[in-house]
């Protein structure tokens, strides 16, 4: 064999051992992506905190009458609506109080002014549900998740 044909096979040798290399590259980083894209897709479901889901049952308070800040004032009425947990009554087995949610009301609303209140009333009713479902959640569990208005009058 002349030098000439000994060279072109060493050359097709590393062309071909090259092409296997750059496969076997690919590959690995392919096999990478996905384990990195299942990880991130999959495992992070598991971590999440469960949502609240809603038993479907409401607890009416009676409604408040509360002095606004500027003068006037507000009748307000509110239904808790519990979660699967809540209308089980909790971890204490008990029904659920509304006493924690009329402190709140009035403590949220005798602040206000009259203008906030007829103005801001659903930045008002989010802030007065955020206080609420702190309040009733025991042991990492929340047991109302959200309120509605039953009567919402001012004068």
């Amino acid at each position: 064999m002349s030098t000439k044909e000994k060279a072109s096979e060493t050359d097709e040798a590393e062309a071909k051992g090259g092409k296997k290399k750059l496969l076997l590259i690919v590959l690995v980083l392919l096999l990478a992506a996905g384990g990195a894209a299942y990880f991130f897709l999959f495992s992070g479901d598991s971590a999440k905190a469960e949502e609240p889901v809603s038993s479907g049952t409401f607890v009416t308070l009676e409604p408040v009458a509360v002095n606004l800040a500027g003068g006037g004032y507000l009748k307000i009425g509110v239904a808790l609506e519990l979660t699967e947990e809540g209308a089980a009554g909790g971890h204490e087995g008990g029904g659920l109080d509304g006493s924690k949610a009329k402190d709140l009301i009035i403590s949220t609303f005798s602040q206000a002014a009259p203008a906030d209140v007829t103005g801001a009333r659903d930045a008002l009713k989010e802030a007065l549900q955020q206080k609420i479902v702190e309040a009733y959640t025991e042991e990492g569990h929340e047991l109302v998740m959200g309120i509605y208005y039953t009567d919402y009058v001012t004068q």
